[in-house]
């Protein structure tokens, strides 16, 4: 396709990781994609790690092969009780092979896979990319109009909004949503350690939320400490060998001697969950559909089944020969979408609170749960494989 075309299927309007792994998926079911957003290099060195399915999706894609050999594989999953309390919970391992499996995932800096994704999608002829912001969106009846910013107007019977939580996309679909401030705030950097992290996820449980290290290629990683919003920023704060000093403490000197990487970023946490996922010819993948805390990498993991689930439905829509914008149509992909974004972010909010819990019930009671899934072989294997990905969906898709 060319850049004068104005009229397409569907046009997915932006360009954050989601939103790429949605275009593309979407180009190759036969619809006439177009994604609108400003072409620039990702601007921080923020990371993520990405869980089986998503792997396979971006294999699918061709987009995975150009990312392995710069991503770390995740071998095994450590929690660590950390919070100093009277009851405490046992140590907690999740080791991939004992469910099959050579890695639960790869994590990857988050520049490195927004590079991957957008190479592949100037090689797909299928794929019109727009390097614009969207200024305005319009639902009608008969489709929905995109305005960009240099006043550029398209078309679409469909639009996938993938433009984050102030989402004009949800705005211009009528959908509300709820948001909940969480008195926390994650600080994320990345690390250079002395000793070898061996593809181990190290993850300390403290009372003002979660510190996680997670492996990055050599003797690297890269950290995500969950804070009372004032001692996120005292650390933000801190010059490169203080605050290297404070991850070695938080780390129990486990890497050794820890020296901070150039780039930090602070930012607020919260839950936000709109109304419903797609109304009015528009539907929402990623931030714009869901924002959850930095706590079991579910969210950009659940972005990328927004994908694949939008795809899903305007594949089996087009081979119907069905209008992809239908309220029947684009209800198939809320209904698609529900139970895995609830169902995330129910456990999510439940752990969260549990462990900023100082009542001592809630404290016994994940002490238990714990404790349980560490000794009971099935219980744990079942709890790995669910944090992959809900085992309905996978007996869905494989139907």
């Amino acid at each position: 396709m060319t850049n004068t075309d104005t009229s397409f299927d569907v046009i997915v309007v932006g360009g954050g990781p989601a939103g790429l792994a949605a275009a593309l998926a979407l180009s190759q079911t036969g619809a006439r994609t177009a994604l609108v957003a400003r072409q620039a290099p990702y601007a921080d060195n923020r990371t993520t790690a990405l869980l089986g399915g998503s792997v396979d999706f971006l294999d699918e894609l061709g987009v995975w092969s150009s990312c392995r050999d710069r991503a770390a594989g995740l071998k095994t999953m450590r929690l660590v009780d950390d919070t100093g309390r009277l009851i405490r919970a046992p140590e907690v391992r999740f080791v991939a092979d004992e469910i099959g499996l050579e890695v639960f995932g790869y994590n990857i800096a988050n520049a490195i896979l927004v590079e991957a994704l957008e190479r592949r999608a100037g090689e797909l002829a299928e794929l019109t990319r727009i390097a614009e912001d969207a200024e305005s969106v319009r639902s009608d009846a008969e489709a929905v109009t995109v305005t960009t910013g240099s006043g550029r107007v398209l078309t679409a019977q469909l639009v996938v909004g993938a433009d984050g939580r102030h989402s004009l996309c949800r705005e211009a679909a009528g959908i509300g949503v709820s948001r909940r401030a969480l008195q926390q705030s994650a600080l994320t950097f990345n690390i250079t350690h002395a000793r070898p992290h061996h593809n181990v996820s190290t993850e300390f449980h403290t009372p003002h939320g979660p510190c996680v290290f997670v492996p990055l290629p050599g003797d690297r990683s890269s950290v995500v400490w969950v804070a009372a919003p004032k001692e996120a920023e005292r650390l933000s704060a801190l010059d490169d060998d203080e605050l290297s000093a404070a991850a070695e403490r938080q780390s129990h000197s486990i890497f050794g001697r820890v020296h901070v990487e150039p780039g930090r970023h602070v930012f607020p946490l919260a839950i936000e969950r709109p109304q419903r996922y797609a109304q009015n010819r528009i539907a929402l993948i990623g931030e714009a559909a869901h924002v959850v805390p930095p706590i079991g990498a579910q969210g950009l993991n659940l972005g990328l089944r927004d994908g694949i689930d939008v795809a899903d439905v305007v594949r089996k829509a087009k081979a119907a020969g069905e209008d992809l914008g239908a309220s029947q149509v684009i209800s198939r992909y809320g209904a698609a979408r529900r139970a895995d974004i609830l169902s995330r972010t129910f456990a999510i909010d439940v752990a969260n609170r549990s462990l900023l819990s100082d009542l001592l019930p809630m404290q016994s009671l994940r002490a238990v749960g714990m404790h349980l899934m560490g000794g009971i072989g099935p219980l744990r294997r079942l709890a790995m494989r669910e944090g992959l990905a809900p085992s309905w969906r996978s007996s869905r898709r494989a139907g």
